[in-house]
């Protein structure tokens, strides 16, 4: 299908560049150069995705981003900021406001398109298929420290249970290792840098990939 995508940069020369790139791959672009005219355009042509700057008059990034999550019509658009704010305070703001992802600037015209285009594969345009089971996929159990995923019950250890438990408690907001390693072992404990690696591995290994989205140098989030 043709996947709509929405650009969003007041540097003209940026915007238009990756405008001619992405035409090029088959995708259908709009183009806005400040928060007001984004949300004009997204509303009208509805965006499968909107790669978003956070630097911009008008309106910048953040407070677009948050309008964009604040309309219905738009619920099911994500949202990918590409800045050259590229700190990790920075970046944990922009996915506090909503974002799905989070590029730097500069970005290689190939591995930007390789980044749109694995995001992309997360749409499903189609309609749902009819539900076998109203059971859920995962399903965490409190008392008993059990997860039940596809129908099969498996006991965790209490670490990983409690990872998978912060995780999941917040479904697609990313949580930091910061915040991990304060949840789960405690600001008195020093632990290794590869332990929370360690455990979200094995967490997959038993529940699957697709649940833990790793955020590269920042942290996790859980999706459903």
């Amino acid at each position: 299908m043709e996947y709509r995508i929405l650009l969003v940069d007041d540097e003209v020369d940026i915007l238009e560049f990756t405008r001619y790139n992405l035409v090029r791959e088959g995708y259908k672009v709009y183009t806005a150069e400040n928060g007001v005219e984004a949300l004009r355009v997204a509303e009208e042509c509805h965006p499968h995705l909107i790669l978003l700057d956070r630097m911009m008059p008008v309106m910048d990034g953040a407070q677009t981003c948050r309008a964009i999550r604040q309309n219905p019509e738009l619920k099911d658009t994500i949202v990918i900021f590409l800045s050259a704010l590229g700190e990790e305070d920075q970046q944990l703001a922009g996915f506090d406001v909503g974002a799905d992802d989070y590029l730097t600037k500069p970005i290689k015209m190939k591995l930007l398109i390789s980044r749109i285009q694995a995001i992309l594969k997360r749409i499903h345009t189609d309609e749902p298929a009819e539900q076998t089971s109203a059971t859920p996929a995962l399903e965490i159990d409190r008392e008993s420290y059990t997860v039940t995923c596809n129908g099969q019950r498996m006991a965790l250890p209490r670490k990983e249970f409690a990872l998978l438990d912060l995780l999941a408690s917040s479904p697609g907001k990313l949580i930091s290792r910061e915040e991990i390693y304060n949840q789960i072992w405690g600001s008195d404990v020093v632990v290794g840098d590869r332990t929370i690696d360690v455990h979200i591995r094995k967490l997959r290994q038993k529940i699957g990939e697709e649940h833990i989205v790793t955020v590269k140098g920042i942290g996790y989030r859980f999706e459903e």
